[in-house]
């Protein structure tokens, strides 16, 4: 589900001919030395394909628009080996709708002071060429990150391999299929949002289906593929005595996996890799799905809780840009807070939906009364969060664009035991403290549900709305009220006047 095999960015090389075909032969010869150690180095997780070099417009928009038709291709990596003229990139970056990362670079590390001569220079003039790019870049308003240093550089590799998981987050995104199980919770704001806005601006596709047809998907499950998944339960879990095969709540643990494969085959026929529930609307369900949810959000599917589209995109956004990293990517909730003074943390978790793919240790399922949805008492994993570093990010529909606000945290071990609490949780101390932290997420007007990842931080976030266009506010370690009241003005402003541009 999150793997990115097959995925791979292009990687464009701009010269001319003014130079001969001698001084172009070394160009070719040099840019792909520079793209095999991007692609052989560590930190980029999808392949590198060398494109001829570019000396002419008319290659330059065809090869964009290969880009574009190509659904293997996430995003292009242009350098300037020599002094590319800008004019010639006009018609391609007009046509260029895949993410473009500029790569300020060159062949050498170190000039070799005592042979430079004139051909050196002609050859090596990425300084000269590549603000020549800048330019038309700028002129056009082409968005774009820009890297400069040696690729060499285990720094610059590692900027560009975020870049790269942003992209491949925002290639799931602008193909990604959302299954809607009933509507949002009743009275909710937050929740709601403009599905239309959201396919034209991320390409997500975002549709209800009643929740009655899942009830029919999960009742056509046979009891020997239940009986199978079961035992998968038992030798993957700790599973509580009552749980157990013989025991007096083993039926429930059936139950729970007959919701488990009769979700996943109907997501999986549909095609889809998100998808909402509501409590307040089960149909024929005997469980509010919990213990289906987190393992198939530990497959990589998005999931948002009470109808909660938003938050199920973001999350598959997020687990598809974090494929093969360590750590782990789950839905939360910021829930209640601990205010001793200098000692101020937050308790995340959710009514069952957290996934354990940010467990600090093997989950145990339990079976335990939930108190709201009206129905048998649910199965679900329980487990504390990995303590790290990790973020915490949620979008809102602003009601003229779509905002992402992050925080940045750092995930700590309970101060104490939780006996009481049956739900799988995870307690942070947010960035900079705790009141500027909340007061910044009030003022943003950001969500209660969230995703929180131990996977990626703020510069894929960054990268990620750059791509598609959307505001994005982090809190972190340097923010203030005042310079964060500002921004959100700033912000407003600027995306007011950019929808007229």
């Amino acid at each position: 589900m999150t793997s990115l095999e097959g995925r791979e960015v292009w990687f464009l090389t701009g010269s001319q001919g003014l130079y001969g075909e001698d001084t172009l032969r070394q160009v070719a010869e040099q840019s792909r030395q520079i793209a095999d150690a991007l692609g052989d180095g560590p930190s980029l997780p999808v392949k590198v394909r060398w494109m001829p070099v570019l000396t002419e417009a008319s290659a330059i928009r065809r090869v964009c628009l290969e880009a574009n038709a190509s659904d293997d291709c996430v995003g292009l990596i242009a350098w300037m080996h020599t002094f590319s003229p800008a004019k010639m990139w006009i018609a391609g970056l007009d046509a260029l709708r895949k993410p473009l990362l500029h790569l300020h670079t060159q062949a050498n590390v170190a000039l070799p002071w005592a042979s430079i001569d004139m051909d050196f220079m002609n050859l090596n003039q990425a300084a000269h060429g590549d603000r020549e790019f800048g330019y038309i870049q700028s002129r056009l308003g082409v968005a774009r990150k820009t890297v400069a240093g040696h690729v060499s550089d285990s720094s610059v590799a590692a900027r560009i391999g975020s870049w790269v998981r942003a992209a491949a987050g925002r290639a799931e995104l602008s193909t990604l299929k959302l299954a809607r199980f009933g509507d949002n919770m009743r009275d909710v704001a937050v929740t709601e949002g403009d599905k239309v806005e959201a396919q034209r601006r991320f390409g997500v596709s975002v549709n209800t289906y009643g929740v009655n047809d899942l009830v029919d998907a999960v009742d056509a499950v046979a009891d020997d593929a239940i009986t199978e998944l079961v035992k998968e339960y038992e030798d993957t879990y700790r599973v509580s005595a009552e749980l157990r095969h013989g025991a007096d709540r083993h039926e429930s643990l059936r139950y729970a996996a007959r919701i488990e494969l009769g979700l996943r085959g109907f997501l999986e026929d549909g095609g889809f890799k998100a998808f909402t529930t509501n409590f307040e609307d089960l149909g024929g369900l005997r469980q509010l799905p919990g213990l289906a949810v987190q393992r198939l959000m530990a497959d990589g599917y998005g999931f948002g809780g009470e109808g909660d589209w938003k938050t199920s995109v973001l999350l598959r956004t997020l687990k598809a840009a974090a494929a093969g990293l360590p750590g782990g990517t789950s839905f939360m909730e910021d829930y209640t807070y601990h205010l001793e003074p200098g000692q101020e943390v937050i308790l995340g978790a959710h009514m069952l939906e957290v996934c354990p793919s940010i467990a600090s240790e093997v989950p145990m399922l339990e079976i335990h009364p939930l108190g709201i949805g009206g129905r048998e008492d649910p199965v679900r994993m329980v487990f504390d969060a990995q303590p790290g570093p990790a973020v915490v990010v949620g979008m809102a529909d602003m009601g003229d664009r779509f905002r992402l606000v992050a925080n940045e945290i750092d995930v700590v071990e309970p101060a104490e035991p939780l006996p009481n609490l049956p739900v799988a949780r995870a307690v942070w101390k947010p960035r900079p403290n705790l009141r500027t932290s909340a007061e910044a997420w009030l003022t943003a007007g950001a969500p209660h549900h969230t995703v929180l990842s131990s996977a990626i931080g703020a510069e894929e976030l960054t990268d990620l709305a750059d791509m598609v266009g959307t505001e994005l506010l982090l809190i972190d370690a340097d923010t203030t009220m005042r310079q964060f009241t500002k921004e959100i003005r700033w912000n407003q402003a600027y995306h007011r006047l950019a929808q007229g541009f």
